[in-house]
């Protein structure tokens, strides 16, 4: 029967919709999570491995030393704005239909980039396929807290991790095989097969939502304004650098000068907007900010670890990727194993995930220790024992900055912490790659010097090329040595905050 309306009664809207039951985790679901990951896993694989690669690309496709290095720092740009305004697109636009877009466009660039007819186009390629592979890690992590039953949850989690462990060390070995094996195409190629089971998985496992377009009418547009160039402006600048002899480049000064003013201006207009892209009340969660400074460190460490063995190998010995990839496969494959592992422990309600991030990293700072007793002899077998090491120190430092940074979030903030933490996933690794540049450039010059004093005048008939292929040994090895102090000072720094910054969380449970 309708509602008889009296007269001079307003009349009310219909309350809304009461939201959908959330899906029931089985087969479905499971299977949805795993394109995702594995989507993520490819698109970090695809970042890793053109880099390791690009020295047989720059070869074969006549790219300039210099111009080479523009490909790789758009490309992180592109990558990480993405990952800062994926999130809010995935609530507005569906998780799914984003992330299966993401993949194809990832998919398809790859695809087309060895056909490039010159560097224009191979640059604009590289940056949609940094876009859209930028764009697939804050949906792995969506996913994992929205869908995973809190008694998996952290398992799911351990997923992501994979990101920042299996990911980085597999670069090496790949793109080794690629090179070696198959042509250097398969260096943007090798993204296909993996895209294509990972879509038919996430078309298939991911729920549909609807379209929420009425979010555009408030859409954060001045947020986009001054967020997307600010980001970008900053990881060129970090990127180029060191090349470009830093602040003494008016280019660079413009880069990470007007990349701060922007970024500035840009949380103040996130403070206030009502729909906003960052939420930066989460800060105040003293857990979050923790975990998200500490994931700085982390990321500096593990980037670390995988570029001072390959680069003192290439340097010193002459190995080329595929000669170097059994120290990356060390660390790599036992992640399998090892991280969801460390998850379990992490997910047994008496263990204070605080003091497993301190094993971690302490386990982290031995193997850096280690590292730095490294002389001129040391071959690839000298390395193994620094990345069994690293086996489970890695997971250790990661899983449990994921548990701190998630646990008890509302739904609501979800796509928010996502933003927070990828964003700052792949803006600590453009810093620490800009840091390692500059850190590898000072050392490197502070020991010729100091090597080149020591020697003086050498007397007539001296081996002048034997004495300066010794001497570029010498300094390779001393500043490889001084990068694994460094690295371990870090991971070392990171323990003492950690009795004063986060408090206890448990592990997630049903209610």
């Amino acid at each position: 029967m309708s509602a008889v309306l009296l007269p001079g009664a307003v009349p009310t809207a219909p309350p809304p919709p009461s939201p959908p039951a959330p899906p029931v985790f089985g087969l479905r679901l499971a299977t949805g999570l795993a394109g995702v990951l594995l989507a993520v896993l490819v698109s970090g694989l695809n970042e890793n491995i053109t880099k390791v690669a690009l020295a047989d690309i720059r070869g074969a496709m006549g790219i300039a030393r210099d111009d080479a290095s523009w490909l790789v720092a758009l490309y992180a740009a592109a990558s990480v704005s993405a990952m800062a305004f994926a999130p809010w697109c995935s609530v507005t636009f569906s998780l799914r239909r984003l992330t299966a877009a993401a993949i194809l466009v990832c998919m398809a660039a790859g695809v087309l980039c060895p056909f490039a007819p010159n560097l224009s186009v191979l640059m604009v390629l590289r940056v949609v396929q940094g876009a859209a592979g930028g764009a697939l890690p804050p949906m792995l992590m969506t996913v994992a807290l929205r869908f995973l039953p809190p008694n998996i949850k952290l398992y799911g989690l351990g997923g992501y991790a994979l990101s920042a462990t299996f990911g980085p060390s597999l670069g090496t070995p790949l793109a080794a095989f690629w090179t070696e094996y198959l042509g250097w195409q398969w260096a943007f190629w090798q993204v296909v097969p993996g895209s294509i089971v990972a879509l038919l998985m996430v078309s298939w496992g991911l729920p549909q939502d609807p379209l929420r377009l009425e979010r555009l009418r408030q859409f954060d547009w001045r947020g986009l304004l001054l967020g997307l160039p600010a980001i970008s402006m900053l990881v060129v600048g970090l990127l180029q650098g060191e090349r470009l002899a830093w602040f003494a480049s008016p280019l660079i000064c413009v880069l990470l000068g007007g990349g701060l003013l922007l970024l500035v201006l840009f949380f103040i207009n996130e403070w206030s907007h009502p729909l906003p892209f960052f939420k930066l009340q989460l800060l105040s969660r003293r857990n979050l900010s923790h975990a998200l400074l500490t994931l700085g460190g982390v990321l500096f460490v593990l980037l670390a670890v995988i570029l001072i063995p390959s680069s003192y190998l290439a340097q010193v010995h002459a190995y080329r990727p595929l000669q170097t990839a059994p120290v990356m496969l060390m660390v790599a494959l036992p992640q399998l194993i090892a991280l969801p592992l460390v998850a379990a422990l992490c997910n047994i309600r008496a263990v204070d995930c605080r003091w497993v991030l301190a094993i971690g990293l302490a386990l982290l700072a031995l193997s850096c220790v280690l590292g730095a007793r490294m002389s001129p002899d040391w071959i690839r077998t000298h390395f193994y024992l620094l990345q069994a090491v690293q086996i489970f120190a890695q997971p250790m430092a990661v899983i449990p900055l994921l548990l701190l940074a998630t646990t008890g979030l509302a739904p609501q903030d979800g796509p928010f912490a996502s933003a927070w933490f990828n964003t700052i996933k792949g803006m600590s690794a453009v810093v620490a790659t800009g840091v390692l540049d500059a850190l590898i450039t000072r050392r490197n010059h502070f020991h010729s010097t100091v090597l080149s004093e020591r020697l003086g005048n050498l007397p007539a008939g001296v081996d002048m090329a034997g004495i300066a292929q010794r001497m570029h040994a010498q300094v390779v090895t001393l500043t490889s040595s001084d990068l694994y102090l460094t690295v371990a000072a870090i991971a070392l720094a990171m323990i003492l905050i950690i009795p004063i910054l986060p408090t206890r969380v448990f592990p997630p449970r049903a209610s």
